[in-house]
């Protein structure tokens, strides 16, 4: 692991973010924080902390992968809300901190006085953001938010899997990643928004909103016609061919985005005839004559490798790729040429590979300062800093 310094200093050095969050998206947007440079204080339970610090096997020592994909870039410590003096440490690290991130149940933490509006009172400049399963009001709002309720709530089950099949979740916690993703934009903003006008800001950010921001084209389509959406499978529900195939050793995805993409396509499987139907040289043509579409390309691609047209689609830019296991493609040595992936990290019971920030600026990701940490590993270095007898050297940033 490397910890020495980077001749550019990272964009987020400086600022200090407090870290109430827990479980996928709050801590998700704090890592990227984290990976920017800010200083991230992570408070936890004593005893248990993060849920997901259990949600295993697998562990590595006695950390859980769920724990370590989201928590690097951190100092934990294990704090008691009901104690008073470490309460009183809390209150004084907000004080002194650029950004609060919670993902309490709305109301949770006033009888704390770690909510936002107490909190920007004391500290006018904070930005806090909340994180939440259907929102700060409303109807929705005290109920518990977990991404695959949600997948089902706002419809994300409904459009996934096939299309004589029951609903599918998707295999990962895509919702909450999303969530996580918006959070930590929405708090940049909200930096840069401060940076110029001196004002801090309270972020509402829930599961539900970003769960049916996140659908995109498929729920404007409905916003729009009224119409219900209904599953692809492993197609796409406004362009054609744009889906899944069947080679003679495996499956494939073609992603046909374009009309002259689908000529290249026509010739590379050696069907210039499907190219010259008047009827299909726009994709809306495709798209009415869908089912005949995907039976014609995909009785010409089970004839031949996965290999063979991968070669092929290459040589005549079709967009095409094989579809691949997660073990195999975290196993790519790519990977770690670009950076994406750490070697060897050394932490608290464990020795691992890590993920990098997954995007580069002038060409290099930022290095891992923290790998994820042990259950209050930090606790006693928070107490100094923030606690009574550190207290007098804390003070609002400017």
């Amino acid at each position: 692991m490397s910890t020495s310094p980077v001749a550019t200093p990272l964009p987020l050095e400086g600022v200090t973010v407090l870290d109430l969050s827990r479980v996928l998206a709050g801590p998700y947007a704090t890592q990227m924080l984290g990976d920017l440079g800010a200083d991230v204080w992570k408070l936890e339970r004593p005893g248990s902390g993060d849920e997901t610090r259990g949600w295993g096997p697998p562990f590595i020592g006695e950390t859980s992968a769920y724990f370590l994909s989201v928590n690097r870039n951190k100092r934990s410590a294990a704090i008691d809300f009901e104690d008073a003096a470490q309460l009183a440490a809390v209150r004084n690290a907000a004080r002194a901190a650029d950004i609060v991130v919670e993902n309490f149940l709305p109301g949770a933490l006033v009888r704390f006085g770690l909510d936002a509006a107490t909190l920007r009172r004391e500290h006018p400049e904070l930005i806090v953001c909340s994180i939440t399963g259907y929102g700060q009001d409303g109807p929705w709002a005290m109920l518990p938010g977990y991404d695959a309720v949600l997948q089902g709530f706002v419809g994300l089950q409904s459009i996934t899997g096939e299309a004589d099949g029951p609903p599918l979740k998707v295999g990962v916690a895509v919702i909450d990643v999303m969530t996580g993703v918006h959070a930590a934009a929405a708090m940049l903003a909200a930096y840069i928004g401060r940076l110029r006008h001196g004002a801090g800001a309270h972020l509402d950010l829930s599961l539900v909103d970003v769960g049916i921001a996140s659908l995109v084209n498929v729920a404007q389509a409905a916003l729009s016609t009224g119409k219900p959406a209904r599953r692809y499978g492993n197609a796409h529900p406004q362009i054609v061919p744009y889906q899944t195939f069947e080679a003679s050793d495996g499956a494939l995805v073609v992603a046909v985005g374009n009309d002259e993409q689908w000529q290249r396509l026509c010739a590379a499987i050696g069907a210039p005839e499907l190219g010259a139907r008047i009827d299909w040289t726009t994709n809306a043509g495709r798209v009415l004559d869908r089912a005949e579409v995907i039976a014609l390309i995909g009785s010409r691609l089970r004839g031949a490798t996965c290999a063979e047209w991968m070669a092929r689609f290459g040589a005549a830019r079709v967009p095409a790729g094989p579809v691949r296991e997660v073990a195999d493609v975290v196993a790519e040595p790519e990977l770690r040429r670009r950076g994406l992936v750490t070697e060897g990290v050394s932490g608290q019971g464990f020795n691992t590979a890590l993920f990098n920030l997954p995007w580069k600026s002038d060409g290099s990701r930022p290095p891992l300062k923290f790998p994820p940490p042990a259950l209050g590993q930090h606790t006693a270095e928070f107490m100094a800093r923030f606690g009574s007898a550190g207290a007098r050297a804390v003070s609002c940033p400017s």
